[in-house]
């Protein structure tokens, strides 16, 4: 086996665990949520939305990573290139918008500090 043909076959395994992740995670959170209803646990739908997110989030940086492992290695040209910038480009407002989905703030703001949120009003 020769070097592209070895790179090649890390990108695909890298892939599959990126695919992997996202379906594993999606049977796992939908199987929790299930648990969640019949338990008639509060705030179901948002702990699935977050679970679900996560998990792609997760997935879509192996699927990234494989992309990139790809184009540098294999085929390292100006239109590869050009096309793992889209694809980084498109994936990476996912991620962005997940993560705003999720946590309800961008990835580049903190976390409120506790003394930073207005006491509850009585």
């Amino acid at each position: 086996m020769d070097f592209i043909e070895s790179v090649e076959l890390v990108a695909k395994v890298i892939d599959g665990v990126g695919v992997a992740i996202i379906a594993i995670g999606a049977v796992v959170a939908g199987g929790i949520t299930i648990g969640r209803l019949l338990r008639k646990a509060p705030d179901t739908y948002r702990y699935f939305r977050e679970q679900l997110g996560r998990t792609i989030l997760l997935g879509l940086e192996f699927l990234v990573a494989a992309d990139i492992i790809r184009t540098v290695a294999i085929t390292p040209n100006a239109q590869s290139v050009a096309v793992l910038a889209g694809i980084v480009a498109i994936r990476t407002f996912l991620s962005f918008s997940l993560e705003l989905e999720i946590t309800g703030r961008w990835p580049w703001q903190s976390q409120p500090r506790a003394t930073d949120v207005a006491p509850a009003q009585t």
